[in-house]
């Protein structure tokens, strides 16, 4: 019982340094204490908690089972009390609070733009935090307690998550300004069979990614892929300097003052959604007006 009265912010501080670094002298230049230091910190946790929380010996520091599930809440918990501390602050300034969003890029070319105008509008105390991220990243920082509402390009979110369409786009071609290609002579995506693609990687998005790449099947032909980025400026720049032409959804094109033109591909059965994610157990109150707001 008296263990448990000992256990302090530090010691789960220290074990965070260590279970992300897994190496204790790189994690002690991190805190600024010393290795033996250090190394009496976790040993006390051990203790404390009753649970081995690391394999050590001369090659290679490993988390057990405990410690990667230790790792885990500690990351959400100690998320959730930066986040407490922050909001305190903004209340205490007669705010209402923080919303954490994050997004694609083409979020901003779309709903964000707007919902920052209501939000001001109707909410004027709330204070807005915008981070551009892949949708991976959101949905792990959303698991985390990093974010408290993401816009993304996903149809499957993990449990505990919701997921919502906001947002329905379609695809447009973009070509480099002077290519012979306009929207008098476009008929088919099946004209650029020949060309170089430029493409958000799979791992920004699987679904764009298979979208894409079913838009091109359905014309009869497997794209010849020269180049990858998770950055619509990146493939819109290597576009213009003619090194391939890229499909990307049609929000996209606004925003951007590049050599770049596009022409929208119409009658295919290809849609790409923009989602809303939160988690179910977020307790931010500021959430619920920011979920208002976007299902008016």
């Amino acid at each position: 019982m008296s263990y448990q009265l000992d256990l302090e912010l530090r010691h789960l501080k220290y074990f965070l340094a260590v279970a992300n670094e897994l190496n204790f002298r790189k994690a002690s230049e991190k805190l600024f204490i010393s290795q033996p230091g250090l190394s009496r910190q976790i040993k006390q946790l051990e203790e404390i908690l009753e649970a081995r929380l690391f394999i050590r010996d001369k090659r290679q520091v490993q988390l057990t089972p405990a410690g990667e599930y230790l790792k885990s809440e500690m990351e959400f918990f100690l998320n959730h009390l930066e986040r407490t501390k922050k909001h305190l602050k903004l209340i205490n300034q007669g705010k209402k609070g923080e919303i954490r969003m994050g997004f694609v890029g083409s979020a901003m070319q779309t709903v964000i733009p707007e919902l920052l105008v209501k939000m001001n509008e109707e909410f004027p105390g709330i204070e807005a935090n915008l981070e551009e991220m892949t949708n991976r990243a959101q949905v792990n920082a959303i698991q985390n307690d990093q974010l408290d509402i993401g816009f993304v390009r996903l149809t499957r979110v993990p449990p505990g998550i919701k997921i919502k369409n906001i947002y329905k786009d379609t695809f447009s071609i973009v070509l480099p300004k002077d290519h012979e290609l306009n929207e008098k002579n476009f008929k088919g995506v099946h004209q650029l069979a020949n060309e170089n693609f430029i493409l958000f990687s799979s791992d920004y998005s699987p679904l764009y990614y298979d979208e894409i790449m079913s838009i091109c099947e359905d014309q009869g032909f497997t794209p010849k892929i020269s180049h990858n980025s998770i950055h619509a400026q990146t493939i819109f720049r290597l576009v213009e300097n003619k090194l391939g032409i890229a499909i990307v959804p049609s929000s996209l094109q606004y925003g951007f003052a590049l050599d770049v033109k596009f022409i929208e591909i119409k009658d295919i059965p290809q849609e790409t959604y923009l989602s809303m994610i939160w988690k179910e157990e977020n307790r931010n109150p500021t959430l619920t007006n920011i979920i208002e707001l976007l299902e008016e």
